[in-house]
């Protein structure tokens, strides 16, 4: 893409200039990299191990085993017990169900009554792993440190002779209920041939490789493309890899897999098949069993049933794969066919396992209703429309659009004090320490673009071609040792993560031509989500203390052609109260503005304006967060 400095006949010596310089806003103008030492070290023990201490500390503390479980399941408090429930191998959900009474599968199982004066038939262990999964040491087994990467040592804990009864009879169940799963994979499995397999291998490998990192079990076994030893395709493992897993069992005959790679396919077949690729990511962290994908799919089936009207899913009669995998296939239908028009879906993801739970919305209640309020009368103030909601807001734009593409303010165009402003108005309104949102610098040369079909142009173009505008509240220097400049730092810093992720997605939205698959991009998302503890495992997260978001995606109409995750709304806080189904509609209905501000400015671009995006550099963030800073150190006058 030719950039604005070059079509405004800046020379390319003095652009080139302009790169070698340090973009961090604390150091405009000097040259990039020249710093004597690193301005953050990354600390080790940053996020996640620090988490895990905590939580095996207060397991320590328990009174009692089954306080100390709960304590781990939990993650002192930090994810659902459900979800580190379902993470278990089948020998240590045995044990928890005959030590504890706590199952994933039954509710309200009695606590065992344990005699403390009784002699141990077998003293066995508890640990937390590194990856943060309970484990426990059953009888026939050697110590858990011989066998894992544990936090801090274990607890230890006795057996009575009924645990043990109790527990071979568990055992025994469940490795009759894996043994005849694992016939029924592989038989769906041959049935389909190898041609078909290798369909299917293809589809999944495509899916891994569009969709954002996971860490699934089976058994002790684990698939990943994240940080651990990668076995699937991802940023480490391509296509072809020896070490990647779908690759490796392309064209090769049924009596050469092995049983956890059958497992392993048909579970993520069934949750492709159920929602696409993203499904994959609400495994997160547990086990890939028929059991548990059933567990997963009849949630989800009794979530989109209770959207009224349409034809109901029924349930699937078996945990057979030919009858879950019919239920996918209707789960799928329901959801493109009726959820999504008539509902509003969004995912709940907890970060210490990044895992990701789809939800249905209630109603757009008082609290919603209240955050539109006070943001529309904001821009009503601030901005040449009216309205008391965002719906009024749009009716008044679209009536008088023309404005977006003449300077405003500040600002170059109408369309950027648009951005801005609603952004600065949603980090006021919404309590938060960050807001902020994204999109492209140049329409129109992406039109001129498109009506060529220069489809491998698009795909060269770099993240500075993107813009993110982020506005965080003044007090949010908090975090970050009561400096202006180390906000203006973070703040910039997660502008240029944002200009990443719309470079990221775009491809996502054009012709599969031979540039756009070899490409790497995401499959571009659809629906809004609420995050707690984020600050675990992204790096930039931990570095900016990125504790609780809402982010909320848009499609952007471009000559009659929809662009999935042409922007969002983000919504960060550092600490505090985490944003709750409430925040998230009125977020969404904030971005669902500024996504009609853009589209409308396309629409005056494609009638023959000029809409560039020239806002939001580092410049630009270095001199607003200093001058809201200044701002909030004035005093408040009285009235």
């Amino acid at each position: 893409m030719t950039s604005s400095a070059e079509r405004n006949g800046t020379s390319r010596r003095a652009i080139n200039a302009k790169k070698r310089q340090s973009r961090r806003p604390s150091r405009q103008g000097a040259v990039a990299g020249a710093t004597p030492k690193p301005d953050r070290l990354k600390d080790e023990e940053a996020g996640f191990p620090t988490l895990l201490k905590r939580a095996w500390e207060r397991a320590t503390a328990a009174p009692d085993l089954r306080g100390a479980v709960n304590a781990l399941l939990t993650l002192d408090g930090h994810v659902p017990a459900e979800v580190q429930l379902r993470a278990l191998r089948t020998a240590d959900e045995a044990a928890l169900k005959v030590l504890c009474g706590i199952s994933w599968r039954e509710e309200n199982l009695p606590t065992p009554v344990r005699d403390v004066k009784e002699r141990p038939a077998f003293l066995g262990e508890l640990g937390l792993t590194t990856t943060g999964r309970i484990v426990v040491r059953v009888p026939s087994q050697g110590p858990l440190e011989d066998e894992e990467k544990l936090v801090e040592g274990v607890m230890s804990v006795p057996w009575s002779a009924q645990d043990l009864l109790d527990y071979e009879s568990e055992v025994d169940r469940a490795a009759a209920r894996f043994a005849d799963q694992v016939v029924d994979c592989r038989q769906w499995l041959a049935a389909l041939g190898t041609q078909a397999r290798d369909e299917l291998l293809e589809m999944l490998r495509e899916s891994a490789l569009r969709t954002a990192p996971f860490v699934l079990h089976q058994e002790g076994k684990l698939y990943t493309n994240f940080r651990e030893t990668n076995n699937v395709i991802g940023k480490t493992l391509w296509a072809g890899h020896p070490n990647e897993t779908f690759s490796r069992l392309m064209g090769v005959s049924m009596e050469q897999w092995s049983d956890h790679d059958a497992v392993m396919v048909v579970c993520l077949t069934l949750l492709v098949r159920s929602a696409g690729a993203g499904r994959i990511e609400e495994a997160n962290g547990t086990q890939l069993t028929l059991d548990h994908i059933a567990y997963m799919l009849e949630r989800t089936r009794g979530n989109y049933n209770a959207v009224p009207g349409g034809e109901l899913v029924p349930p699937a009669p078996t945990h057979r794969v030919e009858a879950l995998n019919a239920l996918a296939m209707a789960l799928r239908e329901r959801r493109m066919g009726h959820v999504i028009p008539n509902a509003q879906l969004y995912r709940e993801i907890h970060g210490a396992l990044m895992h990701k739970i789809e939800r249905l919305a209630g109603p757009y209640g008082e609290k919603s209703q209240q955050r539109e309020a006070e943001l529309a009368a904001l821009l009503s103030e601030r901005l040449p429309v009216t309205g008391a909601t965002f719906a009024e807001l749009r009716a008044s734009l679209a009536a008088s659009p023309s404005w977006l593409a003449r300077p405003y303010g500040e600002f170059g165009t109408g369309l950027e004090a648009l951005v801005y402003e609603t952004v600065a108005g949603a980090t006021e309104v919404f309590e938060a320490d960050f807001a902020m949102s994204r999109g492209m610098r140049s329409i129109p040369e992406l039109m001129r673009a498109l009506r060529e079909q220069s489809y491998a142009e698009i795909t060269k173009w770099d993240i500075t071609d993107f813009f993110c505008c982020v506005v965080p509240a003044p007090s949010a220097k908090r975090h970050y040792e009561d400096s202006v400049l180390q906000l203006a730092d973070n703040a910039w810093a997660m502008s240029s993560r944002m200009q990443y992720n719309s470079w990221h997605f775009i491809a996502g939205n054009l012709p599969k031509v031979p540039a756009v698959v070899e490409r790497d991009h995401f499959i571009p998302p659809t629906i809004p989500d609420v995050a707690f503890y984020s600050d675990q495992h992204h790096h930039g997260h931990v570095a900016s203390k990125v504790r609780f978001s809402i982010r909320s995606p848009q499609s952007v109409e471009v000559l009659g052609q929809r662009f999935n995750g042409f922007m969002d709304l983000r919504l960060l806080r550092c600490d505090g109260t985490p944003f709750d189904e409430s925040d998230l509609l009125a977020a969404h209905r904030t971005s669902g503005f500024i996504a009609g501000a853009m589209s409308a400015a396309a629409a005056l671009v494609a009638a023959g304006e000029e809409i560039e995006v020239t806002a939001f550099d580092s410049e630009w963030h270095l001199k607003s967060v200093q001058a809201a800073a200044a701002r909030a150190k004035q005093p408040q006058q009285v009235s």
